[in-house]
C-alpha cells in the first residue's frame, strides 16, 4: 500500500495497529506489541524515547513497520520510563534495559531474535548480544554510538557543555520548537504534519523530568570495553551526514566488533523511517536472510568476582569464614568457579555481583574481620573455561586479587562503565597496573565505600540505635551545618572543617552520642528532610533527590526505601499523610532528627494524630 493511503486520522491506521500487552519485569510493567508474519523474530529496541501506540499514527513509520513485518515477526516495546510502560523515578541502567528485553522476549514466546537497535537502543542491543548471544540471531544497529561523552579517544561525542545545553532545553522547552527536532529528520523539516507528530511523539513518550533522566543516563552510556566480546553477525547502518551521531562513530563500532558489516547511506536523517527507507529495508532484508537462525555460541560476557579469602590469626585460610561467605554468595545467585587461595564467582548480572560484594564486606566488618576484599571484572566465559580454567585466566585471577585491599571493592574500567546510572561513586586507583587474560592493560576504580562500609570498631547493629537528644550542642552543630548545605554533597572532611575537629574525634564523638558513623548520620538527616519535602511540597522524587544532595535519583530511592521500608514513589502515590502515620515508627533511629527539622504546625498535627507525644 502506498504511503499516500495513510493519514493521521486514527480510522486509517487502526487496522494495522496490534494489541498492546504488558509484561512484568520485577515491579515494572513493560508495554509491548507483536505483529508480522516473517520466518524469524525481530525485536526493535528504540532510541531515546518511544511510544508504541503513537508509532502507528505516523504514515512513514507505519510503512516501515509493515515492511519489517514481511521479513519477521516483529516485537515492539517501550523501555521502562517511556511511552506506555511504567514511569520510574530512577535512572535505568543498561542492565535494567537488558532485563526489559529478556522479559518482553519471554512474554512474546521468542527464544531467539534479530535485534534492531536505533541510536541509544543500539548500545543496549550490543551489550545484550555480548551477554546473551544464544538468544540473538543477529544484531542490526542504526545511528548507534559507543559512548555519549567526549573523550580524547572518542572525540565525536558531545562535550559536557553541549550536554548541559541539551539538559537546559529539555527542562525549559520540552517538545517545543526550541528543541530543534528537525535536526533529527532534516528531510522532513518542511513537513509541518510530520514535525507536529514528532513533537507529540516525544511528549507522549516521556514527561520533561523523565526525558531529562533518560538523557542523563544516555550521557553515561559507554560500551567501548565490551565491543570485542560481540560475536553474533552484526550490521551497522549509518547515514553519512547524520548530525546527531557522526560517521566516525559507526566506523569505531565496526572496527571493534569482530566481522561487523558497515553499510552507509546518503542523507542527514537520524531517524531511520524517513528519507531513503527503501535502501535501508533492502539492506536489512538481505542481512536477515543470509544468517543462520540456529547458530550457537560457547562463550558469553558475564561478571566475574574475585574474593580475598579471610585468614585466621595463624595466617591459615579460615574454613569457617569461607563457608559463611559461600552461603552469602549462593543466596546472591553466584556460581563458584574456583576455590583456592582466591574465590572466583560468576554472576548473571553485574548489579547482583556488586550487591554480593557489599554484603560480603559488611558481613566480615560486623564480625570485626575486615580481611575480605572484592574485585569485579567483565569476562567472556564458556562452560569449558569453568570446568578447566585456562592458565592465563588463572594467572589473571592471582594478579587481580593481589591488587585488592581488605574491605575494598575494586572494578575494572569496562565494568564501571556498564554500571552507569546505578548511583555508585568511584575513585580511580592510579597506582595499579595489571593486564587482563589477553595481555591488555586494565585501569582500576575503587567503589566509594561510604555507603557500604563502617569503621571496623562500629558494629552493624549500632546503626539501629537511637540518636542522642536533638538538643545536644554537638548534634545541633552537625545538624545545622547539614541543613545549611542540604543540596550539596557533604563529606566527612566537610564536617570536620566546619566543627574544627579531626576525623578520629568526629568518629569517636558520634559513636558515643549516636552509635552511628558520620556518613550514616549525614544521610539520615538528608532522608528525613526529603520526607518532610514530600509531606509539604509538590516536588517529584527526582527534584527532591537533587534538593537533598543525593548523587542520583536511583541512589536516593534505594536509601529512602532502606530507611523507611517504602519507596519514595510509593510514599507519594499511596498518600503522604496516611503513609506517614503508618510508617513513621518503622526506623526509630530516624525520628528525633526528623522532628528537629519539622515546622511547628506539622508537629502540632502529628501530636493531635497521636503519632508523637
Amino acid at each position: 500500500m502506498s504511503i499516500n493511503a495513510y493519514n493521521r486520522d486514527a480510522s486509517h491506521y487502526s487496522e494495522f495497529q496490534p494489541d498492546t500487552r504488558y509484561a512484568k519485569c520485577g515491579d515494572i510493567n513493560i508495554a509491548y506489541q507483536v505483529f508480522g508474519s516473517g520466518p524469524v523474530d525481530l525485536i526493535y529496541i528504540p532510541g531515546w524515547i518511544s511510544n508504541i501506540d503513537f508509532m502507528w499514527q505516523c504514515p512513514e513509520m507505519v510503512q516501515f513497520l509493515l515492511e519489517l513485518g514481511k521479513m519477521a515477526r516483529v516485537i515492539l516495546f517501550d523501555k521502562r520510563g517511556t511511552g506506555l510502560s511504567d514511569r520510574v523515578v530512577e535512572i535505568a541502567t543498561l542492565e535494567d534495559r537488558m532485563n526489559d528485553i529478556r522479559t518482553v522476549m519471554d512474554a512474546a514466546g521468542s527464544e531467539r531474535a534479530v535485534l534492531f537497535g536505533h541510536s541509544e537502543g543500539g548500545s543496549v542491543s550490543a551489550l545484550f548480544a555480548a551477554t546473551y548471544p544464544n538468544r540473538v540471531v543477529s544484531l542490526m544497529m542504526f545511528g548507534a554510538f559507543a559512548k555519549r561523552k567526549y573523550a580524547s579517544d572518542y572525540p565525536w561525542a558531545p562535550t559536557a557543555e553541549e550536554r548541559q545545553k541539551v539538559y537546559h532545553l529539555i527542562e525549559n522547552n520540552w517538545g517545543s520548537s526550541e528543541m530543534q527536532l528537525e535536526k533529527l529528520a532534516p528531510s522532513k523539516a518542511n513537513d509541518p504534519l510530520f514535525m507536529s507528530w514528532l513533537a507529540d511523539y516525544f511528549r507522549s513518550g516521556a514527561s520533561p523530568s523523565a526525558a531529562l533522566l533518560l538523557t542523563k543516563m544516555n550521557t553515561e552510556v559507554d560500551i567501548v570495553g565490551i565491543l570485542n566480546s560481540i560475536n553474533v553477525p552484526t550490521l551497522i547502518m549509518q547515514r553519512k551526514h547524520d548530525v546527531d551521531v557522526q560517521m566516525e562513530e559507526a566506523a569505531f563500532l565496526a572496527e571493534r566488533i569482530s566481522g561487523a558489516q558497515l553499510t552507509t547511506f546518503e542523507g542527514e536523517d537520524h531517524l531511520f523511517w524517513v528519507g531513503n527507507t527503501e535502501e535501508i529495508l533492502h539492506e536489512m532484508r538481505s542481512f536477515i536472510a543470509r544468517h543462520d537462525t540456529n547458530r550457537t555460541y560457547e562463550k558469553q560476557l558475564c561478571p566475574v568476582m574475585v574474593v580475598r579469602r579471610p585468614k585466621t590469626e595463624n595466617l591459615v585460610y579460615d574454613a569457617t569464614a569461607t563457608e559463611h561467605l559461600m552461603r552469602i554468595i549462593e543466596r546472591s545467585g553466584g556460581r563458584l568457579m574456583l576455590e583456592k587461595e582466591t574465590l572466583v564467582v560468576i554472576f548473571d548480572g553485574l548489579i547482583k555481583a556488586v550487591g554480593c560484594g557489599m554484603e560480603l564486606i559488611n558481613c566480615t566488618r560486623k564480625e570485626r574481620k575486615p580481611e575480605v576484599g572484592v574485585g569485579i571484572h567483565m569476562m567472556e566465559l564458556g562452560e569449558s573455561d569453568v570446568d578447566v580454567i585456562p592458565k592465563e585466566m588463572d594467572a589473571f585471577f592471582h594478579r587481580f586479587v593481589a591488587k585488592i585491599l581488605p574491605s575494598e571493592i575494586i572494578l575494572t574500567q569496562p565494568t564501571r562503565r556498564l554500571l552507569s546510572g546505578a548511583g555508585f561513586e568511584y575513585d580511580q586507583k592510579e597506582e595499579l597496573a595489571c593486564t587482563d587474560p589477553e595481555g591488555s592493560p586494565l585501569t582500576f576504580f575503587t567503589l566509594t565505600m561510604k555507603e557500604v562500609a563502617l569503621p571496623p570498631e562500629v558494629e552493624e547493629d549500632s546503626l539501629k540505635a537511637p540518636f542522642a537528644p536533638a538538643d545536644h550542642p554537638f548534634i545541633e552543630q552537625l545538624t545545622d551545618y547539614i541543613n545549611q548545605h542540604m543540596s550539596e554533597s557533604i563529606s566527612v572532611d566537610d564536617l570536620c572543617k566546619a566543627l574544627g575537629v579531626s576525623g578520629r574525634q568526629l568518629q569517636r564523638k558520634l559513636k558515643m552520642l549516636t552509635k552511628q558513623s558520620p556518613c550514616y548520620f549525614i544521610r539520615s538527616i538528608k532522608l528525613n528532610h526529603a520526607k518532610e519535602l514530600m509531606l509539604s511540597t509538590q516536588l517529584n522524587v527526582s527534584e527532591i533527590s537533587f534538593k537533598t544532595g543525593f548523587s542520583s535519583p536511583s541512589y536516593f530511592s534505594r536509601k529512602f526505601k532502606e530507611a523507611f521500608g517504602v519507596s519514595p514513589s510509593a510514599f507519594i502515590n499511596e498518600g503522604k499523610t496516611s503513609f506517614f502515620l503508618n510508617q513513621a515508627t518503622y526506623r526509630p533511629s530516624l525520628k528525633p532528627t526528623y522532628y528537629s527539622t519539622m515546622n511547628a504546625s506539622m508537629m502540632v498535627n502529628l501530636k493531635n494524630s497521636g503519632v508523637i507525644h
